[in-house]
């Protein structure tokens, strides 16, 4: 379908849901598979913890279910994981339609690089921020208040962190759409660079401890990744205006 032509609106409900069943069934498929590899995930994820825990220390859960549970929600996130290559398959199949024809041949480098990027900012959160962000927060144990963190929050809390870093790693390629469909500018993202900075480096204080290094080390892929934006974000508007 060329641009020019439109659908009817239980047309793109259709398709929505068509897109939406498949990346369920995607999803799935991952978790019944992770299911059986959940453990040592799970061991994985609390390696950076257990390294920055005193001697001794340990998690604990409250609930007999607890450990189950969390397996299962283990699973659940490995599952949208290794299905995310589908899933941003199904969303670029689904806003092609809209696009015009030069630009449907960008399907394979959207989801390359959604899905790199994506695992790419988890990856940096998990080996960057925390083994200095869960030094930072247990410093404040002392003789008096022991640090007893239970499975269900170190799991949640987590789980945030790793999918904020993920999502804000696909700041080049939402950059990108929105330059497209004329919601976003180079020129904007170029003036209001230094506030955006400001904003980076308060998001850096509150995430890492309260040294410039660690701090250093979480703005500057940040800031990197704005400035990847702007670029990507002009490559757009040319490609655009062209058109």
């Amino acid at each position: 379908m060329e641009i020019g032509e439109k659908k009817p609106f239980l047309e793109h409900l259709e398709e929505l849901r068509k897109r939406l069943i498949r990346c369920l069934v995607a999803i799935a498929m991952g978790f019944l598979i992770s299911y059986f590899f959940s453990e040592k995930a799970f061991l994985l994820l609390i390696s950076p913890l257990k390294k920055a825990l005193p001697e001794g220390g340990h998690l604990i859960f409250t609930n007999l279910p607890e450990m189950f549970i969390t397996y299962l929600k283990v699973a659940l996130v490995m599952g949208i994981m290794f299905s995310s290559p589908v899933i941003f398959y199904e969303m670029w199949k689904f806003v092609a339609p809209g696009l015009y024809q030069n630009e449907k041949r960008y399907i394979i480098p959207f989801v390359l690089c959604s899905t790199i990027l994506f695992v790419g900012g988890s990856i940096f959160g998990y080996f960057v921020v925390f083994p200095f962000g869960f030094k930072f927060f247990l410093g404040f144990a002392n003789e008096s208040v022991k640090a007893l963190p239970s499975v269900k929050q170190y799991f949640s809390f987590a789980m945030k962190l790793l999918i904020a870093f993920g999502i804000v790693f696909e700041l080049p390629v939402i950059a990108y759409f929105l330059t497209r469909i004329g919601l976003l500018t180079p020129e904007f993202l170029k003036n209001n660079r230094k506030y955006s900075i400001v904003v980076i480096f308060a998001v850096a204080a509150i995430f890492t401890p309260p040294d410039v290094m660690t701090q250093l080390m979480m703005a500057v892929p940040l800031i990197v990744l704005y400035e990847a934006s702007i670029v990507v974000s002009r490559i757009a508007y040319a490609g655009k205006k062209k058109e």
